[in-house]
């Protein structure tokens, strides 16, 4: 098989999703360093503080630089089993991610504004955010927090739980709805555990979990790298701009 011309099949190749996310998981990593000062770990958040915690205290690898390299040798090997159908046309290949990143981000931020009025009726969700006074530190603390909660929560559980539902000969369709519900779970209830785990509030938990769901079919429908741009798009939307 040739070189893959097809947009929506080349979007999900593993080197146009890591080249997609390259510059926005190296200004992260920058980002943090450069404006963190003597404390960078405090720009952390979401799952990549949490991977990282899980590393120190382990003491299993250098917890600084082992999460981006260990995504880098991820994407790596996973393309290793795909070069028979690189994707060219990288310009506009790329410039298609972004933009479809920007209004798949654009569209969560719509779907929860729709539902809101009910939610808040419901005394489920009401969610409030104001300015801040350093924006850029939040626009890197939002990006880290997309870009590895999609690694953890779908390319890496959703997967890994789509897998093991196959073995035991669960159907296609059933072993596919349960890991984007399962992962959305997962994602959802991460944010109250552990040492960086917000106070349990029933509202914010149902609203993570429609966001959860939302992003595990976008990873399903569309990969990797789309899903993750989008969440890390919409979470520097919400935190800094729209809300």
């Amino acid at each position: 098989m040739g070189k893959s011309s097809n947009y929506l099949a080349a979007t999900r190749h593993p080197y146009s999703c890591f080249l997609f996310l390259l510059p926005l998981l190296a200004g992260y990593e920058w980002g943090v360093m450069r404006m963190g000062g003597a404390h960078p770990d405090d720009l952390r958040n979401g799952a990549d503080a949490w991977v990282r915690w899980g590393l120190e205290k382990a003491n299993l690898l250098d917890y600084t630089w082992a999460p981006p390299t260990l995504v880098a040798a991820l994407f790596f090997v996973w393309g290793l089993l795909r070069l028979k159908d690189i994707p060219n046309g990288w310009l506009g290949l790329l410039s298609g991610m972004a933009l479809e990143s920007m209004a798949f981000a654009l569209g969560l931020w719509i779907l929860g504004r729709a539902l809101l009025p009910l939610l808040d009726y419901a005394k489920l969700v009401q969610i409030k955010t104001g300015p801040f006074d350093d924006s850029m530190r939040q626009i890197i603390t939002y990006v880290g927090a997309g870009i590895y909660e999609e690694i953890v929560f779908r390319l890496i559980l959703m997967t890994a739980i789509n897998w093991l539902l196959l073995v035991v000969w669960t159907p296609d369709a059933w072993a596919k709805f349960i890991a984007i519900v399962a992962s959305a779970l997962l994602f959802s209830l991460a944010h109250h555990i552990g040492p960086y785990g917000e106070d349990f509030e029933k509202r914010v938990f149902i609203f993570r979990l429609m966001a959860g769901m939302y992003f595990a079919l976008l990873f399903q429908w569309r990969g990797f790298g789309i899903s993750a741009g989008a969440h890390a798009c919409y979470d520097v939307m919400v935190g800094i701009a729209l809300w």
